[in-house]
């Protein structure tokens, strides 16, 4: 029931962080998600005040806006992506708390209000984000509200305008989607929380990813030591056989554009960008959610890499170079 004056400046604002959380889930990118927020905001304050006093509730009306924002980013986004040079990722992010320095103007100062960050858990790890990159707009929207943020499908429907049916549908085939790169890559997570933020779910199609940190900080470490020595043989010995490296420069700088697999060539391959690369610092650092590297020539952040587990070696590594991802790393500090 709406109040004489109607939801408050506070109130509204207050609902960013949440708005800010579901975008970058269901688009992959920061700027993306907070372009947006953006224009959820900008529909919100262009309606007449009386129609913003009558609406009940603020936050659903504000979640629904968003949601079908990011429906139409996601369409037009699987068209650009298709012209895309070389792979995709999605937008890696930091963990704030390991800056040294902390921003200080610039690009990522502005996102440094703790109200304007991305909570950092499962349902954004890469390998997670990635196999949300596989589904369609409408099973990867369902699926996050639904599975993500624990939204009853008669309020997924009426956000996304289709029926409960419809949805619980799409949020199935998403799950099959999840389900089957369960072998592929053992760091994806099933997540699953509330309309308040996301959480872990404790049941479901994916074992959760919570467990792999510490075994994973150890992996990355030991990788980081055998790639800064050009040890081939050590490199090999942390890979899966099976593993597959994959890099994004978005064309904008140098990297390779088809997936590259296999522990011994993945290794070779690391041991040549050395060699070409000389004063190339690696950072241990947490990228999204989990121990990642930073890669860092004259203080400038040219690589932030994610890795993926299965069976206590790396799997998978996600290579981000394109400086356009990066915006968030600008300013990350060193050790």
């Amino acid at each position: 029931m709406s109040t004489p004056s109607g939801p408050g400046p506070s109130e509204i604002a207050g609902e960013r962080r949440r708005l800010l959380n579901l975008a970058y889930r269901l688009l992959g990118s920061v700027t993306e998600a907070e372009d947006a927020v953006q224009e959820t905001y900008t529909r919100w304050y262009a309606m007449p005040r009386a129609r913003r006093e009558a609406i009940e509730s603020p936050g659903a009306w504000l979640t629904t806006v968003a949601t079908r924002v990011c429906l139409d980013l996601l369409g037009s986004a699987r068209a650009r992506r298709e012209r895309y040079v070389g792979a995709w990722i999605p937008e890696p992010l930091p963990d704030r708390t390991e800056w040294t320095g902390g921003p200080s103007g610039g690009a990522g100062a502005e996102s440094a209000d703790p109200a304007d960050q991305v909570t950092l858990d499962e349902s954004v790890n890469m390998a997670f984000l990635v196999v949300l990159e596989s589904m369609t707009p409408a099973e990867r929207v369902a699926f996050v509200l639904h599975d993500v943020f624990r939204y009853p499908f008669p309020e997924v429907a009426e956000m996304v305008g289709r029926t409960p049916a419809a949805c619980r549908q799409l949020a199935s085939s998403a799950r099959r989607r999840v389900r089957a790169a369960r072998g592929e890559v053992g760091a994806v997570g099933r997540a699953a929380g509330r309309p308040g933020g996301p959480t872990v779910a404790t049941k479901g199609a994916i074992a959760t990813t919570s467990a792999a940190g510490p075994g994973q900080a150890v992996l990355v470490r030991r990788f980081k030591e055998a790639w800064e020595a050009k040890d081939i043989g050590a490199l090999v010995d942390l890979l899966d056989p099976g593993a597959t490296m994959t890099a994004d420069g978005g064309g904008l700088v140098g990297t390779v554009l088809r997936p590259v697999d296999g522990s011994e060539r993945i290794a070779r391959y690391l041991i040549h960008i050395a060699d070409k690369a000389p004063g190339l610092t690696l950072l241990e650092r947490t990228v999204n959610g989990l121990p990642g590297l930073v890669a860092q020539q004259a203080g400038v952040t040219m690589t932030v890499a994610a890795f993926g587990l299965a069976d206590d070696r790396i799997a998978r590594i996600w290579a981000i170079r394109n400086p356009e991802k990066l915006r968030p790393w600008a300013e990350y500090g060193q050790e």
